[in-house]
């Protein structure tokens, strides 16, 4: 039986990084750069807070999945995002992919990043993860061990697809994963659905970051539609880039620069009119709903 709207309750995601923090991309992957990169335009403040209102506006709760680089050079947003009434989660300290990193190396990143957003927002639990470009991939099972081991108990990095810098293949919808060690975490992978009309419907990405931004209102709302037949909640991911045109332009390839610049101004709208049309809440909220079970007792330690 399929869940009228109303009743299912989707997950509202921001991964709150700066215009920057752009994997293979030669002009902005050095860190190096970063803070003059930062000092000279920063679209950190400015878009975060219209989330932030955006949000108010619609009565929503999200997931702020926290750069710890962004946490610790504003920690007074960390605190408005806590002081709203969202989830503080984290996306790394350093926004490096995982499959490129060892454990050990992924432990202290993850730690760092948790102990910055803590610091900002003190009395804060983080309890959810996102890897910088879904790039959990087969091979990398044991970053869940490592993130039980620092107290996260929910992830959201799988791309349950083909992807440039990630992919694995896991069923769709909130569901549990087994870690090498034999516990579990529970899982929010990001939502694909069959996207399109005729010979050029294909599953695919709908709702997060260039999709969303490139994709026509009508067929978000044909994949938010698809994933509620198959009783399945839609994953929003957005950036604080994703609502600014006055982003700076970088060299890139040219798909890479489509994909990174299109239709920037039209994220709000969208964004507003999927709020007005179904229930949000924050990546935690949701999973709780999905597996009927609160998230901290999910995960075995």
């Amino acid at each position: 039986m399929v869940a009228p709207a109303s009743e299912t309750t989707h997950a509202l995601s921001f991964d709150i990084e700066d215009w920057f923090h752009i994997v293979e991309v030669a002009a902005v992957e050095n860190p190096d750069e970063w803070p003059r990169l930062h000092e000279q335009f920063s679209v950190i403040e400015k878009y975060t807070d219209l989330i932030l209102k955006i949000c108010a506006d619609a009565d929503t709760r999200a997931t702020f999945f926290m750069l710890g680089w962004v946490a610790e050079r504003h920690p007074e947003l960390v605190r408005r995002i806590a002081d709203a009434g969202h989830e503080l989660a984290t996306h790394s300290y350093w926004h490096r992919k995982v499959y490129e990193l060892d454990a050990e190396t992924f432990r202290e990143d993850i730690q760092r990043s948790i102990d910055v957003i803590t610091a900002a927002a003190p009395g804060t639990e983080i309890r959810g993860f996102r890897a910088p470009s879904f790039s959990i991939k087969e091979g990398t099972e044991w970053a869940f061990d490592v993130l039980l081991d620092l107290g996260i108990t929910y992830d959201a990095s799988l791309f349950p697809g083909a992807r440039g810098h990630g992919g694995y293949a896991c069923k769709p919808g909130a569901h549990i994963i087994d870690a090498p060690s034999g516990r579990t975490i529970p899982e929010l992978p990001m939502s694909l659905a069959p996207v399109g009309f005729g010979p050029l419907k294909k599953r695919m990405c709908y709702s997060g970051g260039g999709y969303l931004r490139f994709l026509s209102e009508r067929l978000i709302h044909q994949g938010v539609r698809a994933e509620l037949a198959a009783d399945r909640p839609t994953v929003i991911y957005l950036h604080p880039r994703d609502f600014a045109p006055d982003v700076p332009r970088v060299k890139m390839p040219p798909h890479r620069a489509f994909k990174c610049y299109v239709g920037m101004a039209t994220t709000e709208g969208k964004l507003r009119r999927l709020l007005s049309e179904y229930k949000w809440d924050t990546c935690a909220k949701v999973l709780e709903q999905q597996l009927g079970q609160p998230v901290r007792e999910s995960a075995k330690q």
